[in-house]
């Protein structure tokens, strides 16, 4: 088990501190898997420094998408993205 540190937004730490959001998008540029668990500190992006504030959260369920593993699973090309966005999806 690893523990990873990543910056949150103010807007964002207080839903997740709530237990409104449950779910995180990141870009993949660091190495995280399933049981880890996700220091999420508060930041400012104003004053460009952390609030102090922090969460821990352990990791759930977690995918790792490349635009031609969408293309390949779901028949989405990148343009498509690029044009429409995509959603992340809680179910509960």
């Amino acid at each position: 088990m690893a523990v990873v540190k990543k910056k949150i937004h103010p807007q964002y730490f207080d839903l997740v501190a709530k237990g409104r959001k449950k779910y995180e998008f990141r870009i993949a540029d660091f190495d995280v898997k399933e049981g880890d668990m996700l220091v999420l500190e508060e930041w400012d992006p104003e004053t460009k420094k952390h609030t102090g504030r922090s969460l821990i959260k352990k990791v759930g369920y977690i995918k790792k998408f490349t635009f031609a593993d969408i293309e390949k699973e779901f028949g989405q090309t990148a343009e498509q993205l690029r044009q429409h966005g995509f959603y992340i999806i809680q179910l509960d």
